[in-house]
């Protein structure tokens, strides 16, 4: 006997895309509210920005941890690439080492708000810690790739230049001291060639 060819739920593809949707609308809504300088939107102000009910928020993310770890996927997919980049062909050790204070304004200046929001939410989930360090890592790694005379050199110099191209670094510059982003590139390249400089001496 001939079987019937399946014929698509529609219901169900219906309710799979609204489900999808909702979801991009609520992690859209939580990237736009840090993304403007909201360090810890509630679940509240989430679904009153996507449009949706609060039952809803918590329908398709277990927790306001499952939903930030789902705005740092996106952002890392959005940053990631950024930190790819090679340095400079054919340049020496100080135009690198401006060249990667250039690079490293840019990505912080992109990042800045969500790293400051993921620094707040980590003491409260393993995996924004865990992606906090991973982080730290790659921004280290990159520093190596662009600085590979940093291999072999003092300890303690390496530890001064990976602590003087973080973020945290240029967090204090932009928050706390107040510096416009040209300002505090100025202030960070000025401290990376100093410590280039010292780094010279030691070869």
């Amino acid at each position: 006997m001939r079987r019937m060819a399946a014929q698509p739920n529609r219901s169900t593809d219906g309710r799979v895309l609204r489900t999808l949707r909702s979801r991009a609308l609520i992690v859209d809504a939580l990237f736009d509210l840090v993304g403007e300088g909201h360090l810890e939107p509630t679940a509240q102000q989430v679904s009153e920005r996507a449009g949706v009910c609060i039952r809803t928020v918590f329908r398709l993310f277990e927790d306001m941890d499952d939903l930030y770890a789902t705005m740092n996927a996106r952002l890392l997919d959005e940053v990631l690439p950024l930190l790819a980049d090679p340095p400079p062909a054919g340049a020496d050790l100080s135009e690198r080492a401006a060249a990667l204070v250039a690079d490293r304004a840019a990505v912080f200046e992109r990042v800045a708000p969500y790293m400051r929001s993921t620094r707040i939410h980590r003491s409260r989930s393993r995996f924004l810690a865990d992606e906090f360090r991973n982080v730290v890592k790659r921004l280290r790694a990159r520093l190596l790739d662009w600085i590979p005379e940093l291999r072999g050199a003092p300890s303690d110099l390496v530890e001064a230049l990976d602590q003087a191209t973080s973020f945290e670094a240029w967090d204090r510059l932009r928050s706390e001291q107040r510096l416009g982003s040209t300002r505090a590139q100025t202030a960070m390249e000025c401290s990376v060639r100093a410590l280039v400089r010292e780094l010279e001496e030691t070869r």
